[in-house]
């Protein structure tokens, strides 16, 4: 252990006793002008598991991104999708059943076996396909798959049993992360935690050291040189190997990378973004490119039936108050359910306006009147609804704070549901534990708003209520695996805006903010980038003395 990571992880241990004055200054980077050395990174939460498909969790994605490569790369400034680990893009026939991938050749996983056509079929048909014996959940990115072929040794074949369009995206999201036959052959309880070091990838990092919970040690790989071709750099990375340290305190996140004790942090809180001026300092806001910071109204709840009392709330709630106050330039108010850089993108933004007149009207028309709290009251029953404090979302309790007050003011009463993520995870299942759905989802595809509210992927509205297994409204779910199931990009758009319509005509989702991932990096950190939704990604990075 180096002795910039002992005063790091002590500085942790002391929270903000030792944030001030105890900068360790470039810290032994042990490297040249601009090589060499160990990054130290701080993450807001740990990570739960490091099995690809649920790398959506962004702690999980983290990690998974350093140590896995994809079969193809989306290049976070455009977007577009370039070769990989499959050294062409793929051949598609045309209604895009079938496609046809031409493997890379010399690739290997760091344990030493290859990446060769078996084992990337072995990949795919798990992460599309699950195996619920394994507790090994199906990737949301995947849709409509059939089965997997080996051609040749560096070809495979892949078949669907209806149009999917989003299959060459998908597999060049950390959803998608190859991993070796040996891993894959693991239970979901064995890529939990505990297991980090025995999850082998073919990336530039490697899983040296895991301590449960705190910290994840990661080594380069000196014989990686498969990167992307596009890619400035090219072989082995230019660093020795990044700590991951989880420090869910903010202050200390900060005031550790301001202090110098640690290279970058994530999530850094709007108010804190002053402090990363100067020479010394700099702020990376990335995009996530996918579903927008919003709120979920679970419209199958007796509550929020009637459409009236939906349309009410979002009336009620001043979005551009929340962002004054709580955000800055780098959280811009959403126009739609997308943000604008999502592929699909419409502007709804008609439907968001704040009118707490018109919010009041509307619960008068629904029959809500006014009770002696001052909470509106039907059959007895009180209009109150409990939201969740999404703990990955920056700010979500302040968020949900500030809502409470505005519906006070038209007379709903609004609950927190507070907890760790585990407990919220178990929640937000259960429409009459958590009413308003507090969340976002990152992918550059058209199939993310898909991800994020069909019934069989995130659900995230609760359409399908998973106690009595039925569906609300089925036509939002038929728009919705319309957009997965049509072959063109122009038939795609025309899905994605019939949903997005659907969406805000009905009053299922208000939009807050477009969410980035910031990140705050000492300026000796050169080379930093994230993938295309936002993970950050340490390849290239060199540290500078």
């Amino acid at each position: 252990m180096n002795k910039r990571r002992v005063a790091v992880i002590a500085g942790l241990a002391a929270a903000a006793i030792a944030l001030t004055g105890c900068a360790s200054g470039a810290g032994d980077n042990g490297g040249g002008e601009a090589g060499g050395g160990t990054l130290t990174y701080l993450e807001p939460q740990t990570w739960i598991t490091l099995y690809p498909p649920a790398g959506g969790f962004y702690p999980n994605g983290g990690v998974v991104n350093q140590i896995t490569d994809r079969l193809l790369y989306q290049n976070p400034e455009t977007l577009e999708l370039e070769p990989w680990i499959a050294e062409e893009l793929p051949e598609v026939n045309a209604d895009a059943t079938e496609y046809t991938f031409t493997l890379r050749e010399g690739v290997t996983y760091s344990d030493g076996t290859p990446l060769d056509a078996e084992n990337v079929v072995k990949n795919i048909d798990l992460f599309a396909k699950g195996d619920p014996d394994r507790a090994l959940s199906v990737s949301e990115a995947i849709n409509n798959y059939d089965r997997g072929e080996v051609v040749d040794e560096r070809t495979v074949k892949f078949y669907f049993s209806a149009p999917s369009p989003g299959f060459a995206q998908a597999v060049s999201t950390i959803n998608s992360g190859l991993l070796s036959s040996d891993t894959l052959d693991r239970t979901g309880e064995e890529f939990g935690p505990g297991n980090a070091t025995e999850i082998i990838g073919s990336g530039p990092f490697v899983i040296a050291d895991e301590k449960i919970g705190s910290e994840l040690d990661l080594t380069t790989r000196e014989d990686y040189d498969w990167a992307p071709p596009s890619r400035d750099h090219q072989g082995a990375a230019q660093i020795d190997g990044v700590n991951f340290i989880v420090a869910g305190e903010a202050s200390v996140r900060v005031g550790t990378v301001v202090s110098g004790q640690a290279d970058i942090a994530r999530t850094i809180p709007a108010p804190d973004e002053g402090q990363f001026v100067g020479d010394t300092l700099s702020l990376v806001a990335a995009p996530t490119n996918g579903v927008n910071n919003g709120l979920n109204l679970r419209f199958g709840h007796p509550l929020l039936e009637d459409i009236k009392v939906r349309q009410a709330i979002i009336a009620g709630i001043d979005r551009q108050t929340i962002v004054d106050t709580l955000f800055t330039d780098s959280y811009p108010l959403a126009t739609g359910v997308l943000a604008k850089s999502a592929r699909g993108y419409v502007d709804t933004s008609e439907f968001y306006e704040f009118d707490q007149d018109r919010a009041k009207q509307l619960l008068d028309e629904a029959g809500w009147v006014e009770g002696s709290d001052g909470i509106r009251e039907k059959d007895g029953q009180k209009l109150t609804l409990t939201f969740n404090e999404a703990l990955p979302q920056p700010r979500s309790k302040e968020v949900v704070t500030l809502i409470q007050e505005q519906l006070a003011e038209i007379g709903i009463g609004v609950e927190i549901f507070a907890g760790d993520q585990v407990a919220q995870d178990e929640a937000q299942k259960d429409i009459d534990t958590i009413q308003v759905y507090h969340s976002m989802v990152g992918r550059a595809d058209f199939d993310v708003l898909k991800s994020q509210l069909y019934s069989a992927n995130r659900n995230a509205a609760l359409n399908l209520n998973n106690t009595t297994g039925e569906v609300t409204d089925p036509e939002l779910d038929t728009l919705l695996a319309q957009i997965a199931s049509v072959p063109t990009v122009d038939e795609r758009q025309a899905a994605s805006a019939a949903a997005q319509q659907r969406i805000a005509e009905q009053a299922y989702v208000l939009p807050l903010f477009e969410e980035p991932q910031v990140f705050g990096l000492q300026s000796r950190v050169q080379g930093f980038s994230t993938e295309s939704i936002g993970r950050p990604s340490f390849y290239e990075v060199t540290l500078e003395k």
